[in-house]
């Protein structure tokens, strides 16, 4: 290199090689090398300065992209996001509900056929190109660019009831500092005369009342307002505050708040699963959930439910995951990432998971008590008058109906059912069996709010687990919330506050050419299947989920959960027509921006060319031009199975980053992984404007 020219020198890691030591590491203030990628310049003066690879102006100037503090912060992130409330309160009701144990086996194929492969494309495309879903889309094609804010419409609508469920947490938190708790048992109403139970609450269950009368005060439709549930207000408007404050300087602020977020469910499921193991029953629903029913896999609704939690238990398609890896240096190992995250989300869920069934299976036995009991002493009272007292086994004492176990119960049954056979249904005496508790499915709030809640008040020192309980549910919903609103500020920032410049097509509109990308990004060559899945595997399955949702959404009418207070029951009633409409404006709105962006585009009232096919950002923009070696193609290595060692190198001749400079010298710099690069050759221009988007 000649003497008189800027020496540049970017600083890299020697391998790209993930281990455990690197997950751990201290977040050393003298470590930069994830915490940004820059140049070092040197200017004819010998004073040296830095400046972004992808930001720093032609002066020399500093314009970085925020960072992450370190690896594991970034891990954490990715595991917050992906990791939420699906996780405790949906995937043990789609075991339950789809065979138990079997249903494993349907949700580990498609996660592997669908959930890491898009998972990994998601982080590599943000990690290379270093913007949001907005950037990414216009890098892609810019007649797409509307994808990626159809996806920040998705995010910011999947917030707005995100926010809700955890302001939902933080109330029941809040009441959790009460012994007993609240929801222990029904209120009662005191007039002069007499005290009776709430009829409500007497009709239903004292954890049902609580939910949907003292938190909720719901209303019978949703035709009804109700009026202003100032508890709730205060929750969420906390709840809002809770995720600015953490989001306020971006994912320096929220980065550190995942230490927490992230780790303390773990800690929580894990003291539930010990504690819930020392308890009666607990064995008993695990029992029932792994309890295989193999028939059911047959059914294509099973496959299909696993599909779609894959698909939104690793928050495909948001933009999250693409933001937070846009923060990444770009030599990151990715694909390590990504296998990582999708199996310590799919072993959370089976923790979760078997918390759920143990907790669960505590109190069905709890049920199957009090139900042995009821029905033990309805047998009492139909002595002599509908049963005989030859029917009941000799060594069964009626007299002490505490000491009448469940094996009793059921022999009187027995006896009881082959003697009245015909009469049996008009004695109105109920089963009760472990089984048929576990077996009324539960999910969503109904599990969180209800069950759960109900089961933790006979835990010895209920309080302290229901603190523990909903404060974990907080913590899951914030890691979600924190790459949902990243998903929209991200792209955003990226697209309105940031300067341009052209690339030319860098992935060459062509798979392999992305795929050979990523072998100079990663410094090893990804595994061919992952080729195949993206062209071929990957897309056909989320064509034939797509058309299957469509199916079941068309045949199944709109309806919604209703609490109707007079019979304090649950009813399925259907949507008005004005809320049918309003969930279809909901849905255009999401999709809208598609066709807009898409017209703009074609109809060149926005050029193309704005924008251009990358959103690589520098404070001057400049058109470059890449420079390909005849010869040298990107999928060579693939198609033959080389690595990238193997595969011819370019020199760096004429495959080099060049940039204008105001002595008009150029600067040499090599790719990510310490190889030479594809190169460019840039030309003179003035200032690019903004975005016109």
């Amino acid at each position: 290199m000649p003497k008189n020219s800027k020496a540049v020198k970017r600083e890299l890691d020697d391998d790209v090689t993930e281990s455990v030591r690197d997950l751990l590491s201290n977040e050393d203030a003298c470590d930069d090398s994830f915490k940004k990628t820059s140049l070092i310049v040197n200017n004819h003066e010998g004073e040296g300065k830095e400046c972004d690879v992808e930001e720093g102006g032609s002066d020399g100037e500093e314009e970085e992209r925020p960072a992450w503090n370190s690896k594991l912060q970034y891990i954490l992130a990715q595991v917050g996001f992906s990791v939420g409330l699906g996780n405790v309160w949906r995937f043990p009701y789609l075991c339950q509900k789809n065979g138990g144990g079997a249903y494993l086996v349907p949700y580990l194929i498609l996660l592997i056929l669908i959930g890491i492969p898009l998972f990994f494309l998601e982080l590599a495309v943000g990690q290379r190109i270093r913007r949001g879903s907005i950037g990414v889309w216009n890098y892609i094609s810019p007649r797409l660019g509307g994808i990626g804010f159809a996806s920040c419409v998705v995010c910011f609508f999947v917030a707005l009831y995100y926010n809700v469920i955890i302001s939902w947490s933080l109330f029941y938190f809040s009441q959790s500092f009460q012994q007993p708790l609240p929801w222990h048992e029904c209120p009662l109403v005191k007039n002069k005369t007499t005290t009776y139970v709430v009829p409500e609450c007497e009709k239903s269950s004292a954890t049902t009342y609580y939910w949907y009368r003292q938190a909720l005060d719901i209303s019978d439709s949703i035709s009804e307002g109700g009026g202003l549930n100032w508890k709730m207000t205060v929750c969420l408007l906390a709840a809002w505050a809770m995720v600015c404050l953490a989001m306020i300087k971006g994912i320096q602020s929220s980065g550190k708040v995942m230490y927490f977020s992230s780790l303390f469910p773990y800690v929580v499921l894990i003291c539930f699963l010990v504690r819930a193991l020392l308890l009666k029953g607990s064995v008993d629903g695990i029992r029932h959930m792994f309890t295989p029913k193999l028939e059911i896999m047959l059914e294509a609704k099973v496959w299909r439910e696993a599909a779609t939690q894959v698909f939104f238990a690793l928050g495909l398609g948001f933009g999250g995951v693409i933001a937070f890896s846009s923060y990444n240096k770009r030599d990151n190992n990715c694909h390590f990432d990504a296998v990582l995250v999708s199996f310590i989300n799919f072993f959370t869920s089976v923790l979760a998971t078997l918390v759920v069934f143990a907790v669960l299976g505590f109190k069905a036995n709890i049920m199957n008590s009090k139900c042995v009991a009821l029905n033990t002493n309805k047998i009492v009272e139909l002595l002599g008058n509908g049963i005989e007292q030859n029917l009941i086994p000799h060594h069964i004492n009626l007299t002490q109906v505490s000491q009448v176990t469940a094996e009793d119960y059921h022999q009187m049954i027995e006896v009881i059912k082959r003697v009245k056979e015909d009469d049996f249904q008009k004695l109105g005496l109920e089963s009760c069996s472990i089984e048929n508790e576990l077996d009324k499915a539960v999910q969503g709030t109904g599990l969180a709010f209800i069950a759960f809640t109900e089961a933790m008040t006979h835990f010895p020192a209920s309080p302290f687990w229901s603190v523990m309980f909903f404060l974990m549910l907080v913590n899951l919903g914030l890691g979600s919330m924190f790459g949902t609103i990243e998903g929209i500020l991200t792209p955003l920032i990226d697209t309105f506050k940031v300067r341009k410049e052209f690339l030319t097509d860098l992935l060459n509109h062509h798979l392999k050419g992305f795929f050979g990308k990523l072998c100079d990004m990663l410094g090893f060559t990804p595994y061919r299947f992952y080729y195949y899945m993206w062209k071929y595997i990957t897309p056909i399955l989320l064509l034939v989920l797509l058309c299957s949702s469509l199916i079941q959404l068309t045949m199944t009418p709109p309806s919604y959960s209703a609490w109707i207070q007079e019979e304090a029951i649950e009813k399925t009633l259907r949507f008005p027509l004005w809320g049918i409409v309003f969930c279809i404006s909901l849905v255009v709105m999401a999709i809208m921006p598609v066709p807009v962006v898409f017209g703009l585009r074609y109809f060149n009232i926005i050029d193309e060319n704005t924008s251009g096919l990358s959103t690589v950002s520098y404070k001057k923009g400049r058109i470059i031009k890449e420079t390909v070696r005849q010869g040298e193609d990107d999928d060579t290595s693939l198609i033959q199975g080389k690595s990238p060692s193997e595969a011819p190198s370019p020199m760096p001749g004429n495959s080099i980053y060049r940039k204008q400079s105001g002595s008009g010298g150029t600067e040499a710099d090599t790719a990510p992984n310490g190889r030479y690069g594809i190169g460019y050759l840039m030309a003179d221009m003035p200032d690019m404007p903004e975005s016109d988007l």
